[in-house]
Formats: structure tokens, C-alpha cells, sequence
């Protein structure tokens, strides 16, 4: 099932995305959340009659850096003995057809196409061969970065978690493999990345596993896997879009801040 998030005539809602192609899709408005047992109403809305939001609000992000060995190497960097993990503040998502704001405070913007896995229940020290139990499903995320500011000031908050910087959709994906997949980014209909989840260093399992030692983990909380080889530069006037395989597109434009 697609569980989108969305808005109509001022009012937030979540349903599930029927249909196939651009023009055939409708919304079945979800009675209740998707953390919890629900059921669809039967009404039944075309998603070109509402506006697409984030298909969750996460109280935190939890990004995995270096997950990709060839990625690791084009940024000049080993391949880590334990997963790097870091925060991207609830604040810096956005959702499909939302714009990227270039931060003011940086002349080297970069795309990173990601698988994101979102929670489902709340979770911790949740051992590998029950991580499915707890996956509502995932999506797509762009892990937008200040390369610059990255590498000026180490610590990664600010080059990674300013507002804009994690676009998010445009639906879940809820009964989706993720072993083998193929992640694409595309700035102005020309190609950057392409990648598959099985060159994943270490899988979903391990990275959910691995985070929920040290923290609890809440329903609508995203985890960001990594992104493959190919970053580059985004600029004002971009359009950039992740593509994944069984999930769909998500796309935004960058513009200036204002």
C-alpha cells in the first residue's frame, strides 16, 4: 500500500494512493493514522485536487553517512568500522514540489539520494530478525548538504540539518523489499546517481537495529540510509529528483533563500 499525507480545503489527511500513471491516481481518505489499525473510507479524491505534504512528520531523522563504499571514496573517506550516525532536526523536512532553500551560508550545495525507512510502532534494542515488525515502510529522501560547511566545520548539524534540507515522499511505501533496489537522482532531467540498496554497506536491518541501541525509536521517525556514489551541485534554478524503484519520484526545486 501508498499512504500519502495531504492536504484539501485546509485540512490534513492521510490516504492510500490507488491507481497507475500520472493522471490515474486517486487518494482513499484513511479513517484514523497509519501507526495504528485503520480503515479506508471509500472516499475518494484525485491526487491532482490536493497538494502532496511530507508523508510523515518525524519526531528526528536519523541519517547514515558513508553506507556506500564508492561514495565514501569520492568524498576522499575510508569506509567506517561502525555506521556514522547524525541528526537531521524534524524542522528541515519538506515534503514533493516543496522548494530546497540554498542556505545563505553556503556557495556548495550537493544532492544525496536516499532510501528512508519510517517506523511504525515505537521501538528499542530491536534485534534484526524483528526490524520488519516495526517498518511502516519507506520512501524517498534527498539528504541535501552544504559540502562546504560540512567540511569547514566538521560537526555535520548546520551543513546537514538546516530548513529545507530533507525533502521527504511522496508517499510510504508499505510492502516494498529493500534489499535490491535502484536509487536514481536526475538535476534538470540529467542523471547523477545511479545506485542499488544491495551495494549498501551494512542493510536496513543492521541500521535499525544498530540506532535502537542507543535510542528510542517513535512511530513516523525516518532513518536515511546512505546515499551512492555521484553527489554533486545543486544550484538555484535546479530541479532535482530522487527516483526509487517500487516507491516512485520525489521532486523539488532549489531556490534562493529568502
Amino acid at each position: 500500500m501508498r499512504i500519502a499525507r495531504f492536504s484539501i480545503d485546509g485540512n490534513v489527511a492521510f490516504g492510500a494512493v490507488e491507481g497507475e500513471g500520472p493522471d490515474g491516481l486517486v487518494l482513499d481518505i484513511i479513517k484514523g493514522i497509519p501507526y495504528a489499525d485503520f480503515e479506508l473510507s471509500g472516499v475518494k479524491v484525485p491526487l491532482d485536487k490536493v497538494r502532496l505534504l511530507p508523508p510523515v512528520l518525524p519526531s528526528k531523522v536519523v541519517a547514515i553517512g558513508r553506507n556506500y563504499a564508492e561514495h565514501a571514496a569520492e568524498l576522499g573517506n575510508e569506509v567506517p568500522d561502525v555506521p556514522v550516525a547524525f541528526f537531521k532536526p524534524s524542522t528541515s523536512v519538506i515534503g514533493p514540489g516543496d522548494s530546497i532553500a540554498y542556505p545563505s551560508f553556503s556557495s556548495e550545495l550537493h544532492h544525496e539520494a536516499e532510501l528512508a525507512v519510517v517506523i511504525g510502532r515505537m521501538c528499542r534494542e530491536v534485534p534484526r530478525e524483528r526490524v520488519k515488525d516495526v517498518i511502516l515502510g519507506y520512501t524517498c529522501a534527498n539528504d541535501v548538504t552544504a559540502r562546504d560547511v560540512q567540511l569547514r566545520e566538521k560537526q555535520w548539524a548546520r551543513a546537514k540539518g538546516f530548513d529545507t534540507a530533507c525533502p521527504l515522499g511522496p508517499w510510504v511505501e508499505t510492502d516494498l523489499d529493500p534489499s535490491d533496489l535502484t536509487i536514481q537522482c536526475t538535476v534538470n532531467g540529467e542523471q547523477r546517481q545511479l545506485g542499488r540498496t544491495s551495494d549498501m554497506l551494512r542493510s536496513v536491518e543492521d541500521l535499525v537495529s544498530h540506532i535502537s541501541e542507543a535510542m528510542t525509536l517513535l512511530p513516523g521517525d525516518v532513518i536515511l540510509t546512505g546515499t551512492p556514489a555521484g553527489v554533486g551541485p545543486l544550484n538555484v534554478g535546479d530541479e532535482v529528483a530522487v527516483t526509487i524503484e517500487g516507491i516512485g519520484t520525489l521532486t523539488n526545486k532549489v531556490i534562493k533563500r529568502g
